[in-house]
């Protein structure tokens, strides 16, 4: 079983397969490593794909002290990560915790990147409900450490954004909630704890963001709520960013429509690769949408 070695010496798992450019994949709170196997079967007849589980993922490392879980951590395991796979960049593709990350390793590590997609990124970053976000997810940490991952799996497997998948596909949805039950109790807890809860709001970040000059892809669901108004802020601010809202779709949509998701990551990398994701025109500014001169 492969791992690398982060700079505090903590050990990530990773899986890779395909040959070609890099793809990093970075996995929800309630995913791992294996969340992507939909992509890494369909991306690895063109590309070099790589998936991990973060710290306090199995079988990754589980540190025991929170402090050694942050937002700053996550992007400097990403860097661990390559580093250690002798890869200087790469496409990254975040989902939710993991689509957070992806665009912290984008404002810290541009040089490194070739492309970001964001999806499902976007709980505990509108300013009104970030104390309430904050509040719920040291309760969510609690809750783990207090019940274990196998009793308070089936709590936290059918939060609002996860019923659209457990209604559209009952297998899929419980192939996630079986993962996630086996996840490490301490290890949610310390994520919940040292990186949710801690985060800044993707709204606080808004002059680096357009200054961002990677090509992005934003991807919600529309039943995905609390993520569809920063998706809409990151189109609005990132510079070369396209947004995409799957219908009829929630939180985990790298599983819950696999084949839309990589239909669309797969025309953006082509479209990165020619070139031809592009920073909007500035003649298509809203305040230019009637022409009087």
């Amino acid at each position: 079983m492969p791992f690398i070695t982060a700079r505090d010496g903590t050990r990530l798992h990773f899986e890779e397969a395909g040959s070609g450019t890099p793809i990093l994949f970075v996995h929800e709170f309630g995913g791992d490593w294996r969340s992507w196997e939909p992509q890494m079967r369909y991306f690895t007849r063109r590309y070099r794909c790589i998936t991990y589980s973060a710290r306090g993922y199995l079988p990754s490392d589980v540190p025991q002290d929170v402090e050694r879980y942050s937002q700053a951590i996550a992007v400097d395991d990403m860097a661990d990560l390559l580093d250690g796979l002798g890869i200087d960049k790469a496409h990254v593709v975040g989902l939710s915790m993991g689509g957070f990350a992806t665009l912290h390793f984008g404002l810290r590590h541009a040089q490194r990147a070739l492309s970001l997609v964001v999806a499902g990124a976007g709980y505990g970053a509108e300013k009104q409900l970030e104390e309430h976000f904050r509040g719920v997810s040291l309760e969510v940490g609690r809750q783990f450490e207090a019940q274990g991952a196998p009793a308070f799996s089936k709590v936290y497997s059918t939060a609002a954004s996860r019923i659209i998948f457990q209604q559209k596909d009952p297998r899929g949805w419980q192939e996630f909630a079986t993962q996630l039950g086996e996840h490490s109790s301490i290890g949610s807890a310390r994520t919940m704890q040292g990186v949710q809860a801690r985060r800044p709001s993707i709204y606080d970040l808004e002059a680096e963001l357009k200054a961002m000059a990677l090509p992005m892809l934003v991807l919600v669901g529309d039943e995905d709520d609390h993520c569809l108004q920063p998706g809409i802020f990151l189109k609005r601010t990132v510079p070369a960013c396209g947004l995409l809202v799957l219908p009829k779709a929630g939180h985990t949509l790298n599983i819950e429509e696999p084949g839309l998701f990589n239909q669309f990551v797969s025309d953006f990398l082509a479209t990165v690769e020619q070139g031809r994701w592009v920073p909007r025109d500035p003649r298509s500014v809203p305040s230019e949408i009637m022409k009087t001169s």
